[in-house]
């Protein structure tokens, strides 16, 4: 009787046991698509550095030269319609100029001083009015132009529908691929979106002469945006 009760006290343990164990629930088969949406924006604002640049035996007499001719370049900027607020130096450097000779030593021969202000120009057909301004004024550098957009919220939002949009289209193709047909969007995840920057302006030093108007043409920024979607996925029958 003793070996009979412990079987079934045995029994029902591990009976009780294997009830109360918790069972995964089984994941329905989805497909998971990556994809990018991408919107062109045109820009409505520029950045622009200008630098003045002089050269003489001293340091005192380059950075006063400077200070003379960087005062007419601003002046010049402002004449144009734009304020003073968005004018800033950006950068103020004064360095010695070496003579370099074969099989001797760097000679001193003077100073550099560059003075480099950026503009910010919140209208856009201001940017060619300011790049001739401040060459006719005596700005001898331009060292970058930068054209961007200055709201891109609702660009974000359309490449979000349009990733979303291709990932289905994909989504679809691998369903029927595998003999399936697609469901319904089960999870999207948004990546971080970027405008990418146009190419660099390249460094210009200017000589200029009555100059003409400068053409500019800001061209269009691609908005992107990332996603990461999954579907979930019917077999054939």
């Amino acid at each position: 009787m003793r070996l009979v009760y412990a079987g079934m006290l045995l029994f029902s343990v591990t009976a009780t046991a294997q009830e109360g164990a918790t069972i995964p629930p089984v994941q329905p088969p989805s497909l998971n698509v990556g994809a990018r949406g991408e919107i062109k924006v045109a820009p409505d604002r520029a950045t622009v550095h200008i630098a003045v640049q002089t050269r003489a035996e001293n340091a005192a007499a380059a950075a006063s030269e400077n200070a003379r001719i960087q005062q007419r370049v601003m002046a010049a900027i402002r004449a144009v319609g734009v304020p003073n607020d968005q004018i800033s130096t950006t950068q103020y450097n004064v360095l010695p100029d070496y003579r370099y000779e074969p099989n001797r030593e760097a000679r001193l021969v003077g100073y550099r001083v560059v003075n480099t202000v950026v503009v910010e120009l919140r209208q856009i057909e201001r940017v060619g009015p300011v790049l001739d301004a401040s060459l006719g004024a005596g700005a001898n550098m331009i060292t970058s132009l930068h054209f961007y957009a200055s709201n891109t919220e609702t660009a974000r939002r359309e490449a979000i529908a349009r990733a979303i949009q291709t990932a289905r289209g994909d989504a679809e193709a691998m369903a029927r691929a595998a003999g399936g047909t697609l469901g319904t969007l089960m999870e999207a995840h948004v990546g971080a979106y970027y405008a990418p920057p146009p190419p660099p302006m390249a460094r210009m030093e200017a000589q200029v002469s009555a100059p003409a108007d400068t053409p500019i043409n800001p061209g269009q920024q691609t908005v992107s945006v990332d996603v990461q979607t999954r579907w979930r996925f019917h077999p054939a029958q």
